[in-house]
């Protein structure tokens, strides 16, 4: 199962805003139907009622560093990328 990200709003009328975000898993792709439904099963199962009204506005997939929440860096020994160039515009004349 891949671990995901999703972020949530409240009606703009509603009496108590709310915005944030929370975390849970699926096995959907990410934007999918069935990955919206999990995301919004498992706001209902954080919230409660409170959160019939709310929607999902975006998911998106945790990242594998985020997973490592020890403190501990990363390091990245790649070479750096080559700076892309842009092709040189044609005058029509």
């Amino acid at each position: 199962m891949q671990t995901y990200i999703a972020h949530y709003r409240s009606p703009a009328a509603s009496d108590a805003r709310a915005t944030g975000l929370f975390e849970f898993e699926s096995d959907a792709r990410a934007g999918s139907k069935g990955n919206l439904r999990d995301a919004r099963l498992r706001m209902l199962e954080l919230y409660g009622k409170d959160a019939v009204s709310w929607t999902v506005d975006r998911v998106e997939r945790k990242k594998a560093s985020e997973a490592h929440q020890d403190g501990q860096l990363e390091l990245d020994f790649r070479p750096p990328k080559k700076q892309r160039t842009r092709a040189k515009k044609k005058e029509w004349w």
